[in-house]
């Protein structure tokens, strides 16, 4: 199991320690860094940062929302960030919900989020190949556009920029079955936004037949601490707010994942509290079971353990969000 680190997407500002938790992981043999975006930073600027200070440790995006761009001028930022940073760049893709693109990027959620999302991937794959101009008769993605609003002048086209490579690495978050499965088809990793060791039974059918060297990234809190409770409130804020805030109280898709996880009651109790506007208690009402199980927190003993079942299961990759070298540090060892 490879170790990556997941660096999110920005708050207020700029984290200042960012480009140093990036420098350490390359230094500790971290094989990744990734980067997200949400409604404030974007997810390709800070890695083109990360990039130009470091030379050997893979890039990824996990994730860069699909709404934020046509799939063109996503395939244009990973092909140009792939040939920068010397063949590093991983290109995670991910859907949102409703709430979000139409919200934030002022349009429609597909009707058909799968098969957006197979065409999406479709677009990409055509970019990088350069085997031909880009076409596809689609209903979400069609090259070129023909909407009845079209000028009708358009035709396809291949990228001026050769891609460095034609199998530049796409992975998908997606947390439906079908959507899993789908990924299984058409990407070749998967970024699962929870994940629990001990219930890999919640994804099994989906996860049949896997291509070999498919990659299974899900992403963790990582911190080296004593107080496992104090430990643990980070990643209940986090919950808290994907769970209540992130999505409407009718089509929350993490709400829903959490339900099939075996935490459905408390997962509508945490969106009642979120959405009435009490937010710590939302907060506070995320059991501290689900969320110690999705996360590496405790002491040094305690996190060897836990990292065992990890270890043990499918996952490939585990990203880990440390906020400390650290606890970079401790993981490097134990997973050596």
């Amino acid at each position: 199991m490879r170790l990556g680190l997941a660096l999110g997407y920005w708050g207020r500002g700029p984290n200042p320690d960012h480009l140093d938790l990036a420098a350490e992981a390359e230094n500790l043999g971290y094989d990744s860094v990734w980067t997200a975006e949400a409604w404030g930073s974007d997810a390709f600027t800070p890695l083109t940062w990360i990039a130009a200070h470091t030379s050997r440790i893979r890039l990824g995006t996990a994730i860069a929302q699909m709404a934020a761009r046509t799939p063109t001028a996503t395939a244009m930022q990973a092909l140009t960030l792939d040939h920068l940073s010397g063949g590093r760049m991983m290109l995670g893709l991910g859907l949102s919900g409703p709430q979000v693109v139409e919200g934030w990027y002022g349009r429609p959620f597909p009707s058909s989020p799968l098969t957006a999302t197979r065409e999406y991937v479709d677009v990409i794959r055509q970019v990088l190949r350069r085997e031909a101009p880009v076409a596809l008769d689609g209903r979400f993605h069609s090259h070129p556009y023909r909407g009845s609003d079209a000028a009708g002048t358009g035709k396809p086209l291949k990228p001026i920029t050769h891609p460095l490579r034609a199998d530049l690495p796409v992975l998908l978050g997606a947390e439906g079955p079908k959507n899993i499965a789908q990924t299984t088809r058409i990407a070749d990793g998967w970024l699962p936004l929870y994940w629990s060791p001990t219930r890999t039974d919640v994804y099994q059918a989906s996860l049949t037949d896997l291509p070999e060297g498919f990659m299974i990234a899900p992403m963790a809190r990582a911190k080296v601490c004593d107080d496992v409770a104090e430990g643990l409130l980070p990643v209940k804020a986090m919950l808290g707010f994907y769970i209540g805030g992130m999505g409407h109280a009718a089509r929350n898709f993490h709400a829903d994942l959490m339900g099939r996880m075996g935490y459905e009651e408390e997962a509508h109790r945490i969106q009642e509290l979120f959405l009435a506007g009490r937010k710590e208690e939302a907060v506070m009402a995320v059991p501290d079971a689900f969320a110690d199980e999705i996360s590496l927190v405790g002491p040094r003993e305690r996190i060897a353990e836990r990292l065992e079942l990890w270890r043990k299961g499918p996952v490939t990759d585990l990203l880990v969000t440390a906020p400390d070298p650290h606890t970079l540090r401790v993981l490097a060892e134990l997973n050596s």
